[in-house]
Formats: structure tokens, sequence, C-alpha cells
């Protein structure tokens, strides 16, 4: 499996695993791959996927922003899917590790990512790699 940065030729399939992981929570995207190609064209958004014999198997897309309680750069986790059928082979693993490489590495004072309260595979994930439980995010839709 190898990691890389998605490019904005690779819109259709992050929008396809943005659908993905929207219907894996009975619940449905409206991401076109043209919105897709604009976000990984804008400053500040990235995406890696995940790809195995050339298929791309997952993705993870994340954002830094600068911070004020800590004075420092902080990257946020928003999105990370792994197709159904390759679920439990480390790609969600593998995905979040090198995210966490390269947040260490840009000199991040802190990471952060939400998930479903109910969402123990995920949650479990994200503690693995040093995240811990300690804020409660409210949302309001529009």
């Amino acid at each position: 499996m190898i990691i890389r940065d998605a490019k904005t030729d690779d819109a259709e399939v992050v929008a396809e695993l943005i659908r993905v992981l929207a219907a894996s929570e009975d619940d449905v995207s409206p991401v076109t791959a043209e919105y897709a190609a604009a976000y990984l064209a804008t400053d500040g958004r990235h995406a890696l996927l995940a790809e195995r014999d050339s298929r791309a198997v997952g993705l993870l897309t994340y954002s830094f922003h600068p911070g004020l309680w800590h004075a420092a750069t902080s990257a946020v986790v928003d999105e990370v899917v792994v197709r159904p059928e390759t679920r439990g082979a480390g790609v969600g693993d593998a995905l979040v590790a090198e995210a966490m490489r390269r947040f260490a590495a840009a000199g991040c004072a802190e990471a952060s990512v939400t998930t479903g309260l109910d969402n123990e595979p995920a949650k479990a994930l994200y503690r693995k790699h040093g995240l811990t439980d300690e804020a409660l995010l409210l949302e309001r839709h529009f």
C-alpha cells in the first residue's frame, strides 16, 4: 500500500470516496468531482490517498490553521474513509499515521478530529494514534 498526496487529477476518486463515507452513515453527499477539484486546489486543504494495486482504497482530508490558544498551528482531520471491502486491513491506520507524522513535522501544537459518538472503530483508531477525548463538538447544519 502507498499513501500519497491527492492531486486535482484525483478529484473523481476523492468525490467517490466521500460518497462512500456518506453512504456508510446512511446519508448522501452532494460532492462532485468539480467541487473536490476546487477543494484540492485550495491553499491549506490537503488529502491523502491510500492505494493498493493502483486502486484508491482510502482517503484522509485535513487542514492547518493558526491557533491563538497555543500561538501555533493546529491540524484538523476532516474526513477519513476506507472502502468497506478493505476495512480492517490497516488502511485507516496507515492514513492516520501518515497524517500524524506530517502534523508533527509541520510543528503543529495539536491535532483534532471529530467522529460520531457511537463510532467505536473510529474512536479506537484515533486513540491508538494518541488522540484523546478533550472536547464536545456542537454543530448546526443549514
